[in-house]
């Protein structure tokens, strides 16, 4: 079985979002659980300008002449060296050092990724190497999926094509003039609605053979109104072809018994020393800790979708009850005004850090009581899988993966976390009050963090679930195949 896997980003190399967790960590995991069989797995990622300023050891391999109107562009292709999992990187002139990883110009990134994507697939057949799946992920490379469909060329006959949306919302508007400019025209002939027949996220999902969502209850999710972003009914007439298989964590990256970050490391038999966390942290605040005032945190974007409005609704009514929050990340510029705003308004309750920051973030996982994460809607996240990882526990809204890796059964000794059903602060107001109130019962929250931390979060759960779904396509394509050569 060889697997290529397309991506815009990918950690070591660059990361902005939860893509270049998923990116950087699931090919590893399928290379690991793969070993009953013979499997290969290459990744292709763009070669960033961020890349480029600290790049890793290189070959370079290629250079390549992509199809493009009026004139072709040249791509060129390195291999990184010394990584267990063979990665390529493509460059071409629109990846300088200046250029970011994603811009506001949302046709100049349409340019990049179609380039980006149809280099990928140039590339394969230029080494002679012919992939049984390519797997595309969200819309920056979905342009590769539907090239596949349209050239239906000998060498991809038997290649099956699969996308994981991570998040549907983000389709690619303003990158249809960019398709266009690399013979991608509009699929006018597809059950697509209309307005969606010319953007890549749509056109990818129009042209796979199978469709992963980040976890199983955005699966159902992104097949209503609410969260279909108005293609709903068309994925609704392929759920069968849907498959909801939720992110994994490093947990080399993210365990508090080795995580170089904390002022104190534990484990699940030592929670008691996850105190020293969070005294280490409230100090370097300036706040005084007390056994009594949970901590609450959130390392999050400030984005209206992570209802950051809900969560500062909810703690100007809290005042009656003794808490202290820590507010981490960075994003709209008003919501970050909200929050500073609210800090003035209780500085002794609440602080807020607006900056990215990776190693405070690993140290308020683990001085935190309590993570909260009130989004809107949610495709997987990571949070509170890393909360319980580090005995924190979560307060999440019950939507897509949330809803499916915290367990509230209203019973502390059989739960991992709270949830609360609709975005609204009245009912977000409720569950922080009851996770305050139950905080002082020190043997129920115990069982709460034990029960978080013996969850299994780990990629090669997940990874066991793509490569079936590997097999499936291939069986299924292979089978096509076959028919299609009796028919002849």
């Amino acid at each position: 079985m060889k697997v290529f896997y397309l991506a815009a980003e990918a950690e070591p190399y660059i990361k902005v979002g939860g893509l270049g967790d998923v990116a950087g960590s699931l090919p590893r995991a399928l290379q690991e659980v793969a070993t009953e069989q013979d499997f290969e797995i290459r990744v292709a990622i763009p070669f960033h300008g961020a890349i480029q300023q600290q790049p890793p050891p290189l070959k370079f391999l290629t250079t390549l002449q992509i199809p493009h109107y009026p004139q072709p562009w040249q791509a060129q292709v390195y291999e990184v060296e010394h990584h267990p999992v063979r990665t390529y990187l493509i460059s071409g002139h629109l990846f300088t050092p200046d250029v970011p990883v994603y811009s506001s110009d949302t046709r100049f990134d349409g340019l990049k990724f179609t380039f980006f994507s149809l280099a990928c697939l140039e590339f394969v057949q230029a080494i002679n190497w012919t992939p049984d799946v390519v797997h595309a992920n969200d819309w920056h490379t979905a342009p590769a999926l539907y090239a596949m469909l349209r050239q239906q060329e000998d060498f991809f006959r038997h290649t099956a094509k699969v996308i994981t949306i991570h998040n549907l919302p983000y389709l690619g508007h303003g990158a249809a003039e960019a398709l266009t400019e690399f013979g991608l025209p509009p699929a006018l002939d597809s059950p697509l609605p209309g307005w969606a027949q010319h953007l890549p996220l749509p056109l990818g999902i129009y042209a796979a053979d199978r469709i992963i969502a980040v976890s199983p209850t955005y699966a159902q999710e992104i097949q209503t109104t609410d969260f279909g972003a108005g293609l709903e009914e068309y994925l609704s007439s392929r759920k069968t072809e849907i498959t909801g298989i939720l992110n994994g964590l490093d947990l080399n990256i993210w365990n508090p018994s080795t995580d170089p970050y904390l002022h104190q490391k534990y484990h699940r038999n030592r929670l008691d020393k996850k105190a020293a966390n969070k005294q280490n942290l409230l100090e370097e605040l300036g706040w005084e800790a007390t056994a009594e005032s949970p901590l609450i945190g959130m390392v999050t974007r400030l984005d209206y979708q992570k209802g950051i409005d809900i969560a500062i609704s909810s703690f100007r009514k809290l005042k009656d009850l003794a808490w202290q929050a820590v507010i981490l990340g960075t994003g709209n510029p008003a919501i970050e005004q909200a929050v500073y705003q609210l800090q003035l308004e209780i500085p002794d309750r609440l602080r807020a850090i607006l900056r990215y920051d990776p190693s405070l973030s690993h140290r308020l996982y683990a001085a935190a009581d309590l993570l909260l994460i009130p989004s809107r809607y949610e495709p997987c996240g990571l949070a509170q899988m890393i909360a319980m990882r580090y005995g924190t526990v979560p307060i999440g809204r019950a939507t897509g993966g949330l809803r499916d890796t915290i367990l509230d059964t209203g019973n502390p000794y059989t739960s991992t976390g709270f949830l609360f059903q609709n975005p609204q602060s009245e009912e977000l107001e409720a569950t922080l009050r009851k996770a305050i109130q139950l905080y002082a019962n020190r043997r129920a929250w115990r069982a709460l963090q034990r029960n978080g931390m013996s969850q299994d979060f780990s990629w090669s759960r997940s990874a066991k679930e793509y490569l079936n779904v590997y097999q499936q396509v291939i069986q299924v394509k292979r089978s096509d195949s076959v028919s299609e050569g009796v028919h002849v």
